[in-house]
């Protein structure tokens, strides 16, 4: 009977064990996955803002375009990583992933060229060299929190190096 007993407990503290490890295994894949769906919020602000505001800064006329093709781009290579996750990342498919991060690092440079050149532009619509407000600011906050994210990228790499592949790739623990 003790036998029995035991061997029962055994096995709860075994089940207990398999229950928490799969927290743990769980956690970065949620995690990873929540993220990606507040990530995908941004862009999709930066295409609405864009096409909201098309013909609003004449004098930069390419903010709104560059926010409408950032905003593609982003959600582009969030859904490429989704894709690659569940299919396995083929060398084709990394090879279309990193063309889209270089094309769309480029394009996120060319854009910060456009919104700090023209850094406090006129916001009156009285003149013709203004820019609108809400559009300018959009653009002008959402590409530094681009440089604010990359130091806190950088301390989370130095304090959880092991969950480095799985934030880089974007896949959870497979």
């Amino acid at each position: 009977m003790s036998d029995e007993r035991e061997e029962a407990d055994e096995r709860e503290e075994a089940d207990e064990r398999e229950e928490a490890d799969e927290g743990v295994f769980a956690l970065p894949s949620l995690s990873i996955a929540c993220s990606k769906l507040i990530f995908c919020i941004l862009p999709v602000a930066q295409i609405v803002v864009g096409a909201v505001y098309q013909n609003d800064c004449p004098r930069q006329p390419f903010i709104p375009i560059y926010l409408e093709v950032m905003g593609a781009f982003s959600l582009l290579y969030i859904g490429l990583s989704y894709l690659f996750c569940l299919n396995n990342l083929s060398p084709f498919g990394m090879a279309l992933n990193i063309v889209n991060l270089l094309i769309g690092l480029g394009w996120f440079f060319t854009g910060n060229w456009w919104i700090y050149s023209i850094y406090q532009p006129n916001y009156d619509k009285t003149t013709t060299d203004y820019c609108n407000k809400t559009l300018y600011l959009f653009a002008f906050w959402t590409t530094n929190l681009f440089y604010i994210q990359i130091p806190l990228f950088v301390v989370f790499c130095l304090c959880c190096p092991h969950h480095l592949p799985h934030v880089v790739t974007g896949c959870g623990n497979e």
